[in-house]
């Protein structure tokens, strides 16, 4: 089902030994600093972007993670409900004074399913994360001792969304389209969006709401997305996350000749900008919500790499 996606692998598996000796650059947030661009969450932002609240909207950006939906494999969600020391009709009386009967959920699942966050210490290149840190040192399978997405903080800041279904015209893009810096620039200059440092840029191309419930083999074998050279330029323009409604911001398969989830380095590693993948971004679309108030308080699970999100669009 993968075999596009395999290939770009096997693509980017041939970088020069050149290309992984590259000079790494300490973070200008500094050569200890672990949270990257989230370090852009200010008094002053905060205020800000309270103020983008006029109408008293809101909107879940994250979508419903049905166990049964498609993920990049091998990840997956299993879900059980379980009403625990009640079975054959245990009387829970003798414990807890009167009847009470409860359930609860046991699950098994990968923290990179659904709406997610990728942390700084979810892709590099090389063995070489965010901030010149070597995966030798802090990658352990019992969890990350650095980088990790528990020491992010409450992420709250000016959101934006390019919609670039609109941009092309159509209610949903094709898989392996690909976004390039033109694209982007021509689409917010028609929409009069404009991204400042510290925001969070979410991109709008309508394919998990036209093809998750469809065509979900579809949707999980090929996305549109951003080309190598996109990626950088929003990179270069300092937002603190860049997002959109496909599973894996690049475009997949990547454009010939170019390296496939580049992009993630470009971001992740060469900039601490955090990801965001399948955002809910098809009611800011429709509605026109160019601009809006963004906050996402994650879970802060010790050591992880990605997680679960839902955060909240305001405006």
């Amino acid at each position: 089902m993968l075999k596009q996606i395999a290939l770009g692998l096997a693509m980017s598996c041939c970088l020069s030994v050149a290309a992984f000796a590259e000079e790494c650059k300490p973070s200008k947030w500094g050569p200890d600093d672990e949270i990257g661009a989230a370090n852009y969450v200010t008094p002053k932002r905060t205020i800000a972007a309270a103020k983008l609240v006029k109408t008293g909207e809101s909107h879940p950006l994250g979508i419903v993670v049905d166990p049964d939906m498609p993920a990049f494999p091998p990840r997956s969600t299993k879900l059980q409900v379980i009403a625990p020391n009640q079975i054959q009709g245990a009387d829970n009386s003798k414990v807890f004074g009167y009847d009470m009967t409860y359930n609860d959920d046991l699950a098994q699942l990968w923290f990179g399913t659904g709406p997610q966050i990728d942390g700084l210490g979810h892709l590099g290149e090389g063995n070489l994360y965010y901030n010149c840190n070597k995966a030798a040192d802090f990658v352990k399978i019992t969890g990350l001792t650095k980088l990790s997405v528990d020491k992010i903080p409450p992420m709250i800041a000016r959101g934006v969304l390019i919609d670039m279904a609109e941009h092309f015209g159509v209610e949903v893009m094709e898989g392996g389209q690909a976004i390039t810096t033109d694209d982007i620039k021509a689409a917010m200059a028609k929409q009069n969006v404009t991204i400042n440092e510290g925001d969070v840029v979410l991109i709008h191309t309508g394919w998990t709401d036209g093809k998750l419930a469809s065509a979900p083999k579809e949707w999980v074998s090929t996305e549109p997305g951003l080309d190598n050279g996109a990626a950088k330029y929003l990179a270069s323009l300092d937002p603190m996350a860049v997002g959109a409604d496909t599973w894996g911001l690049d475009v997949v398969p990547p454009v010939k000749g170019e390296k496939v989830f580049y992009g993630h380095v470009e971001l992740l590693r060469n900039k601490g900008i955090y990801i965001l993948e399948t955002m809910n971004t098809g009611r800011l679309a429709k509605e026109n919500v160019g601009e809006f108030m963004f906050v996402l308080g994650q879970a802060r699970i010790k050591g992880t790499v990605q997680m679960i999100i839902n955060p909240v669009a305001m405006w």
